[in-house]
């Protein structure tokens, strides 16, 4: 059997024993080769969600090289070398097994082509769609020195395009931040954001027909992030060191709040300061009751 390329994932949901007592062997991951990242020439023929971010980005340079790829005038630039895309298309079905563990929620749909009713030239892959929510699902991994703000910045223009054109309501981006850190975000479709995306996909799609060079569009302003942000900080070892401590002492803690309720309520109105067995009650002036150790 190919060793080559068997998923983590598959390994740990391998099949229970088979009648005969034998273990099914787990399926393969896919190979680099066959890592799908989209037809060049049927990229060709519309903007997608991953052109919207190029189309945003403000980036002279990357904007006119695809708009000269568009128009068949240079080979659309080579991935399958870059280490970041490869690494996003390799860990895209752990993403969506490891959203779907921590969400309680499935994913659907999954690389469905969804083509605009009204430009047949807007068009998006969905990486999937959340069945319960019906909200646009993107998997992203990222670096793990990226912060939050930006990677949702970054994307943007992607989950407002896939929402427009795919008619959804919310969007929900999932990302892996190198592989201490998860994190779920979700963001609202935003008609004021998707008006300026379509004017500046309209101008630069016109640009791609005519063979005018495109002049980059001003981003308009971010939508904020909706509903809650859901991360595992597993490999954060600050958490870990807090939370062990918190579990530790989560019932001494309790004990402590009930002796301290315990105590003021022992010191009469007219006492100033009660004293015995190590610790002593001192009112203020204000009339609030302060407890702390007493050597005797």
């Amino acid at each position: 059997m190919d060793n080559l390329g068997i998923t983590a994932a598959a390994v740990a949901i391998m099949e229970e024993e088979t009648s005969a007592g034998s273990l099914a062997q787990p399926a393969p991951w896919p190979r680099l080769e066959c890592l799908g990242l989209g037809q060049a020439g049927e990229r060709r023929a519309f903007v997608g969600g991953s052109d919207a971010n190029v189309i945003l980005s403000g980036d002279v340079e990357r904007i006119a090289r695809l708009w000269r790829e568009k128009r068949g005038a240079a080979d659309p630039e080579d991935l399958s070398g870059i280490l970041a895309v490869m690494l996003g298309c390799w860990t895209e079905e752990f993403n969506r097994q490891w959203f779907e563990k921590l969400s309680g929620e499935r994913v659907v749909s999954i690389g469905q082509h969804v083509t605009c009713p009204k430009r047949s030239w807007r068009r998006c892959t969905l990486d999937g769609v959340v069945e319960r929510t019906a909200a646009v699902w993107e998997a992203k991994h990222t670096s793990a020195f990226a912060k939050s703000e930006e990677v949702l910045e970054r994307y943007m223009p992607q989950l407002q395009h896939n929402m427009a054109v795919a008619r959804a309501e919310r969007a929900v981006l999932s990302v892996i931040f190198g592989n201490h850190k998860f994190e779920i975000i979700e963001v609202a479709a935003d008609w004021l954001y998707q008006l300026e995306l379509l004017e500046a996909e309209e101008e630069f799609w016109e640009c791609v027909q005519t063979g005018r060079e495109p002049v980059p569009a001003t981003p308009p302003p971010a939508p904020r992030p909706v509903g809650t942000r859901e991360v595992s900080l597993e490999g954060n070892n600050a958490w870990a060191s807090a939370a062990f401590d918190w579990l530790q002492n989560r019932e001494p803690a309790r004990v402590h709040a009930s002796a301290v309720t315990l105590i003021k309520s022992l010191v009469d109105a007219d006492v100033a300061r009660a004293f015995g067995h190590g610790i002593e009650a001192k009112r203020s002036k204000s009339g609030a009751i302060t407890i702390r150790e007493f050597a005797q």
